[in-house]
């Protein structure tokens, strides 16, 4: 049986996964209006992959019998014009998830909750690649430069990303 303090904190962490989401999505539509179509994709992808996390979450906790509870989520606030600093929003944000999977593993062994770390090792290993798939476009850009043909091709390239994230969440 999971504790009432584990399961606030992965209902807090379903409504960063959703705000995750959001944000992504919001993304996704200001470089796709600014033309890049690729990036949007690669970018909406990330939408479903970080509501599909979210699902999981749920599911677990529906599972260990305890309540899936949902917040308002907050408008997503970036000010970040360029593709560079875009994608420095995105390798950030990807770190402070990673942060707060770091805090749900540190109570899951305080609490000797291992299930809940076990189910917390997949975020791990999820968040390492989070964090390296922002990294090495960063990479990219920072060969690129500011050209404008460059850009065009991490753009393609960006847009033949798949969508691999399970649409049946119940199998989550």
């Amino acid at each position: 049986m999971i504790s009432t303090k584990m399961a606030d904190r992965i209902n807090l962490q379903i409504n960063r996964e959703m705000f995750s989401a959001y944000l992504y999505m919001a993304m996704s539509a200001r470089m796709t209006e600014m033309g890049y179509t690729g990036i949007g994709k690669w970018l909406m992808i990330q939408y479903h992959e970080e509501m599909f996390h979210a699902m999981k979450f749920a599911k677990y906790l529906q599972d260990q019998g305890a309540s899936v509870k949902l917040d308002k989520l907050d408008t997503p606030d970036f000010p970040e014009k360029t593709v560079k600093e875009l994608f420095q929003h995105v390798l950030k944000h990807e770190q402070w998830v990673t942060a707060s999977i770091r805090e749900m593993v540190e109570l899951a062994r305080t609490e000797k909750d291992y299930a809940t770390e076990n189910l917390l090792n997949w975020y791990i290993d999820e968040q390492v690649e989070e964090e390296k798939n922002a990294t090495e476009i960063l990479q990219a850009i920072d060969l690129i430069g500011n050209n404008a043909q460059g850009l065009f091709m991490l753009n393609v390239e960006l847009g033949k990303r798949d969508n691999h994230a399970p649409l049946d969440f119940t199998k989550a």
